[in-house]
């Protein structure tokens, strides 16, 4: 098939319906704002709620540090320590709760939107939900190459790295990715909890960190066609 008959052919496929680059496995995605900044960790910072400053509480953590230590509670409620993974590279996705729209689609987007990374990185999904609700909502959205790991008994993850917003008992929206030798290659904290994280750019970093290649660029940049 050449570019032309490639070209028509995608036109087709739009104009019935059938190429819908905002849908992967069944989820619609919304045009969310996504954030290209970051905000430092720790007591004494804040994030924002729909501009409304939220204070942070715990230790601050930044690009370079090792992991620390932090209990959470896997799917079956063993708990586990999250700096006990060594050995692999892993993305962390950190959302406030999976029953929000924009910690959905940040779900949906690690899980679906990672182009092919699941083959060589772990990705992982922490947040302040119940074991039972992270279960409910992967087997619902039909996500299953994410690791749930819950802090929602004290909070002891979110304080280990400066992420845990004391006045709501939840997580600031975060993603990071973590070398095989436990060592924090990137973070991003978003500063308004209504923002998509920037996941390309951690997607980017995984890929680096874990020395794969850069993926093919989209079918519609081919030969300097834009479809």
């Amino acid at each position: 098939m050449n570019r032309i008959q490639l070209h028509s052919l995608l036109i087709t496929l739009a104009g019935a319906g059938l190429l819908l680059s905002g849908c992967a496995g069944g989820y619609m995605y919304k045009d969310l704002p996504v954030s290209r900044s970051s905000v430092a960790t720790g007591t004494g910072n804040t994030v924002t709620f729909k501009g409304a400053p939220l204070k942070l509480d715990g230790t601050p953590v930044k690009v370079g540090d090792q992991l620390r230590d932090a209990t959470l509670a896997a799917g079956d409620l063993k708990l586990v320590n999250f700096a006990a993974g060594k050995g692999t590279v892993r993305i962390v996705s950190i959302v406030p709760s999976l029953d929000t729209k924009v910690c959905e689609q940040q779900t949906h987007y690690l899980s679906e939107k990672n182009a092919n990374l699941d083959r060589d990185v772990q990705l992982i999904t922490v947040s302040v939900d119940t074991p039972f609700a992270q279960k409910r909502f992967a087997e619902e959205a039909k996500i299953y190459n994410v690791t749930f790991l819950s802090d929602y008994r004290g909070g002891d993850f979110g304080r280990a790295y400066g992420l845990l917003i004391p006045d709501l008992h939840l997580l600031a929206r975060a993603v990071m990715v973590v070398d095989k030798d436990n060592v924090i290659r990137y973070l991003q904290v978003v500063p308004e909890l209504a923002s998509m994280p920037d996941m390309d750019a951690a997607f980017n970093a995984a890929r680096k960190t874990a020395g794969l290649p850069q993926p093919l660029p989209p079918l519609g940049s081919m030969g300097g066609f834009t479809y």
